[in-house]
């Protein structure tokens, strides 16, 4: 009697009150959906469901790339990688107009390859980047709001632990999704630094130059990072080309990672022992969170709510573009109040079989999905990056952090759209490498 869509609807609003109160994802998502099937199928039933759910979630082998991805970063992050490669950008592009704002986007997009985290990315990056743009007299909102969207790209570009996440609960191929997210990633780093020139062209003292570096000084910084530029090249060309899979990937990288910290004389067991504590945290807690959304998946298909929506898109009589800009719209709504994990683990279930009805591809729907919930990083009010930033910056109001993200968010905007109108943007790589 009570599986209707109805039911799943009323869990959906329940589900956003909780997280609304500061509930952690992972509990929120599975109480609702154990609370929903007992409702509907009765407590041993549900309980049995469930079981069999976190069982099979736990021994499937791609789980295994997460924690050895996480690894891999904690070790990087060790290392110095943040730091080199900022410096790295800064000493080839920083004497051009906006160069250092730049460099910034440019060692997010390279620490986000090794981390696969916003918040991280846009943290670590912030602590190097914004003081050194501030000491040579960058504008405090360009300073701030360049790092906190350069953040984003932690997120996009592989290996991302969201991507990873993505592609458990959809049951898609991980280094499809890697491949389908290099050309989306390099895009939006190219329109940030589209957005950064029309700035400095339009309000020059905002930027102003910095002294170009020598030769030499170029060389060094760049030597400096050669190990770790071939270890992203290494990890993710393998999975791209199909040289190894993600889970090979993932434990090439933990390996190469401790190498590198090694060979940096930055290793010590101390350090070791706090980058593995740090990595079974972090992944403890999104293994709370795939077992939890799995289990509120279950309970929306009981419902039927997801066919409900595809049957109420469908007699809109909208076509694809018109459904996936709705899809769009709402995601953006909710991006503004949720957390970008929080949201992709709510949409999916609900979206997915709407977008598969569709004829679209799930490789596509995962990289719009992702660039969506990117954008809910520095979207007002919520925008976790932009408080981050304003915490690592310390005088910076957040009034002029939100100021210095307006004109990247309308870049993030238009990049969404191009990917909506463009789907070739993500599929043509791993169509190409097939």
């Amino acid at each position: 009697m009570m599986a209707t869509p109805s039911t799943g609807l009323l869990g959906v609003g329940i589900l956003l009150l909780l997280l609304l109160t500061g509930l952690p994802v992972g509990i929120a998502l599975g109480l609702v959906g154990l609370v929903g099937m007992t409702m509907i199928l009765g407590f041993e039933p549900s309980l049995i469901k469930s079981g069999v759910v976190v069982i099979e979630s736990l021994t499937r082998y791609e789980l295994g790339t997460l924690p050895l991805f996480l690894l891999m970063a904690h070790l990087c992050f060790s290392s110095n990688a943040s730091r080199d490669l900022f410096d790295a950008a800064a000493k080839w592009i920083g004497h051009r107009p906006g160069g250092l704002a730049q460099a910034a986007v440019a060692g997010c997009a390279g620490f986000g390859a090794i981390n696969g985290s916003s918040l991280a990315t846009a943290a670590t990056i912030g602590l190097v980047a914004v003081p050194q743009m501030r000491r040579h007299g960058y504008d405090d909102s360009l300073a701030t709001g360049v790092v906190a969207a350069g953040g984003t790209l932690g997120q996009m570009i592989p290996p991302s632990g969201t991507l990873i996440v993505f592609g458990i609960i959809a049951e898609q191929s991980i280094g499809t999704l890697f491949s389908a997210a290099i050309i989306p990633g390099l895009t939006q780093m190219l329109l940030y630094f589209f957005v950064i020139s029309i700035l400095v062209r339009w309000r020059p003292h905002i930027a102003p130059r910095t002294a170009p570096a020598g030769k030499a000084e170029k060389i060094a910084a760049l030597l400096k990072v050669i190990d770790i530029l071939v270890l992203i090249l290494v990890v993710t060309g393998g999975i791209v080309v199909g040289w190894f899979t993600p889970s090979e990937a993932a434990s090439m990288g933990a390996v190469g990672a401790l190498l590198i910290c090694i060979w940096r004389q930055r290793f010590s067991w101390k350090m070791l022992s706090q980058a593995l504590e740090e990595t079974l945290r972090t992944s403890g807690l999104i293994y709370t969170v795939i077992i939890g959304t799995l289990i509120f998946s279950v309970f929306i298909s009981i419902t039927g709510l997801a066919e409900a929506a595809g049957t109420l898109i469908s007699s809109a009589g909208g076509g694809q573009i018109t459904t996936v800009l709705l899809m769009a719209l709402f995601l953006l709504l909710l991006g503004s109040v949720l957390d970008g994990l929080a949201l992709m683990l709510l949409a999916t279930p609900i979206l997915l079989p709407v977008i598969t009805s569709l004829g679209l591809s799930p490789i596509w729907f995962g990289i719009f999905l992702v660039r969506a919930t990117e954008i809910g990083f520095i979207h007002p009010p919520m925008g976790m990056n932009l408080y981050v930033i304003q915490g690592v910056a310390g005088d910076v109001t957040i009034g002029q952090v939100f100021r210095g993200v307006i004109p990247f968010l309308a870049a993030d905007f238009l990049h969404l759209l191009l990917l909506v109108l463009f789907p070739a943007l993500a599929l043509a790589l791993p169509e190409w490498l097939s």
